[in-house]
């Protein structure tokens, strides 16, 4: 543990919110005139996912659409896990939540004739994808959070500050430990902290997600006794470029929705034959379908050139120059691309309002499992969950409430508790990283069984015992490794992001969700929960308008 000399400060806020994307961008601005703390560890404005994403935010905006028809969609992609009366609240609240967006100044792709473009994409009925310079939809919304937050006297940001656990008191969340850029350990106390911390793509050898995305929030919420639920439940996207780098620079979903097709090295486009959507498939059935290809010694190709073409640096400028920075001109060939970690469905369980299984904490963003996503993601509906929930975990915070009295000594104590491991040396916790990375990629990736998810979690609780010193990412990703691999065993069906080989097909017994927990012991225990039912009226009435 860490060494006795070094002293944890104690610094006391109204609400601590860790994370800087959308979530926690909107959480930190919705929760004035309360006093926020708002802490990432990468610099303020740059780090995360959320900067990163090309697709969009899918609204319900169009003239031929309505939150109903989003909803249905929804519930069709998450194989029957979602909770209808959270797709509810994401779907009905979303356009105001992006109006609100659009008030701070937020530039989105308009027509000619200054109405916002509307895009398609995969298992979508309508086009209801805004985008924002064509490919940069996420880095624009992150601009406008990040400039209204810089204007907010209420917020201060510490940059390039990590977040190392949770404190608690009596089973309560009261502050997070943080090791800020000059080695200071702090205790950021508040009556309300905030996880906005992100997915765990960087568990996975490939991935389209930067390197920040591990697990932080996710660990540090088992380890201090939180419920979770879905974890096993991780979405592959189907094209990252497959040109050797790591993160895999990502093609977005909107190249398939304006006609892109997929093809393998033999010319032959094969998503014809495996769904009647063709490349606007699912998600996960068109990841399969090309990871089967290349299992089988196959390239797979996507290709733009007819559906984009020469347009392809106006209609998408983010891609084309991570194509043109590897030598490669998707105006006129196609490009290989390859499925890659990209999403997490599961996380901290909350309820409508974030509030996690633990008094004093609330979760939104990646981290969070709301069940507006059930078992696959619908595209472009993160951003539009980090937008809705972000705000509602603030609206929850400005309610009244009996405030936590301040108890300096007992916050005192339970900085004084914390157990921070005294750390590893750096090459060997890469390495110990790098392992791990292989291991979730072939053994809990887009296609799992039985044996190789005993024998990938055997490894991984063998790696925490050798290693009980680990810390920091690479104490975090072996946590979160350990907690989907045992979910994923423990689900015997395959089922939207989760895809059991030795189990293929879904099992009606199994529409349940698995709540995962980790012990005092540091051992995973993993648990059935019976899901919500689903209003199979409500849903026929609603999909037969697609």
């Amino acid at each position: 543990m860490r060494e006795a000399e070094k002293e944890i400060e104690v610094r006391e806020t109204d609400v601590l919110v860790v994370g800087t994307g959308i979530a926690g961008l909107t959480a930190a601005l919705g929760c004035s005139p309360l006093h926020v703390d708002l802490i990432t560890k990468s610099r303020f404005g740059a780090g995360g996912s959320s900067a990163w994403a090309q697709g969009g935010v899918a609204v319900a905006f169009g003239s031929d659409d309505a939150p109903a028809l989003h909803a249905a969609d929804t519930m069709a992609a998450g194989a029957g896990l979602n909770d209808p009366d959270v797709v509810a609240i994401l779907t009905s609240e979303g356009p105001r939540r992006v109006e609100a967006l659009l008030a701070l100044g937020a530039r989105f792709d308009r027509d000619s004739g200054g109405q916002l473009s509307l895009g398609r994409e995969a298992a979508h009925s309508r086009r209801r994808i805004l985008h924002a310079h064509g490919d940069a939809t996420g880095a624009e919304m992150v601009r406008t959070l990040s400039a209204a937050v810089d204007q907010a006297p209420e917020v201060e940001v510490f940059e390039r500050t990590f977040a190392i656990d949770l404190a608690t008191i009596d089973g309560a969340v009261v502050g997070v430990v943080a090791e800020h850029p000059d080695g200071r350990l702090v205790l950021h106390a508040a009556p309300a902290i905030v996880l906005a911390t992100g997915g765990l793509g960087r568990l996975y050898a490939r991935t389209t997600n930067p390197v920040e995305s591990t697990a932080d929030g996710l660990a540090m919420a088992a380890r201090a006794g939180a419920r979770l639920v879905d974890v096993e439940f991780v979405q592959f996207h189907p094209t990252a470029l497959a040109a050797g780098a790591d993160p895999m620079p990502l093609l977005t979903e909107a190249l398939r929705g304006e006609g892109a097709i997929l093809i393998d090295d033999l010319g032959e486009r094969f998503m014809v034959g495996e769904h009647p959507d063709a490349e606007l498939a699912p998600r996960d059935v068109v990841a399969r379908a090309i990871w089967r290809r290349l299992a089988a010694g196959r390239t797979v190709f996507l290709d733009a050139t007819k559906a984009v073409g020469e347009n392809f640096p106006e209609r998408f400028p983010t891609v084309f120059e991570i194509c043109r920075r590897q030598g490669l001109d998707p105006r006129h060939q196609p490009v290989a691309v390859s499925p890659a970690a990209h999403y997490h469905m599961g996380g901290i369980d909350v309820d409508a309002s974030g509030r996690t299984s633990l008094p004093g904490l609330w979760a939104c963003g990646e981290v969070s499992a709301t069940g507006a996503h059930g078992a696959n993601r619908l595209a472009s509906n993160s951003l539009l969950e980090a937008l809705v929930f972000g705000a509602r975990v603030a609206d929850d915070l400005r309610r009244p409430r009996v405030a936590r009295p301040r108890r300096h000594p007992e916050i005192e104590a339970a900085a004084g508790a914390a157990e921070i491991p005294a750390g590893i040396e750096e090459d060997r916790s890469a390495k110990i990283v790098a392992e791990i990375r292989a291991l979730m990629w072939d053994k809990v990736g887009l296609m799992r069984d039985e044996a190789g998810l005993t024998a990938a979690l055997a490894r991984l609780d063998e790696i925490a015992l050798e290693e009980p010193e680990l810390s920091g990412e690479a104490r975090n990703l072996l946590c979160a490794g350990r907690l989907v691999t045992a979910a994923a065993l423990a689900r015997r069906e395959s089922r939207g992001g989760h895809y059991r080989s030795d189990v293929p097909e879904p099992d009606p017994a199994w529409q349940v969700h698995l709540v995962t927990t980790l012990g005092k012991d540091g051992q995973v225990q993993v648990e059935l929960e019976e899901a919500p039912p689903v209003p199979t009226p409500t849903l026929q009435a609603a999909g037969g308008a697609r």
